[in-house]
């Protein structure tokens, strides 16, 4: 089954733990870049996950990554620091967010 960046990223809400998120204010851009490329914000706040299809001012944490790399990643099946070691992910801001980041959504590898 293949599934797109916009299915994707509709299901993260979904995905989301709360419990793994208390405390975190942050607000995550994904800089998609290639086919099927864009912008996207994920904010985590008060424990609750939201997605706009937009570049919303000020991330605490930029990640750039075509969709598939993205899909590879959020699916289980890319590590997140083996894309950013190979340079298929690239991170701006808060990097300690970016290692954390994972734990915040059930991934089912």
């Amino acid at each position: 089954m293949t599934i797109t960046i916009e299915e994707l990223l509709a299901m993260l809400p979904k995905a989301f733990l709360p419990e793994k998120a208390a405390g975190v204010d942050a607000l995550v851009r994904l800089n998609i870049v290639g086919d099927d490329g864009g912008d996207w914000s994920v904010t985590i706040k008060d424990q609750k996950c939201s997605i706009v299809k937009e570049a919303l001012p000020n991330p605490k944490l930029t990640l750039s990554a075509t969709a598939d790399d993205l899909i590879e990643i959020f699916s289980g099946r890319l590590m997140g620091t083996q894309a950013f070691m190979t340079g298929r992910l690239k991170l701006t801001g808060d990097t300690g967010l970016a290692m954390r980041l994972m734990n915040f959504f059930k991934v089912d590898r």
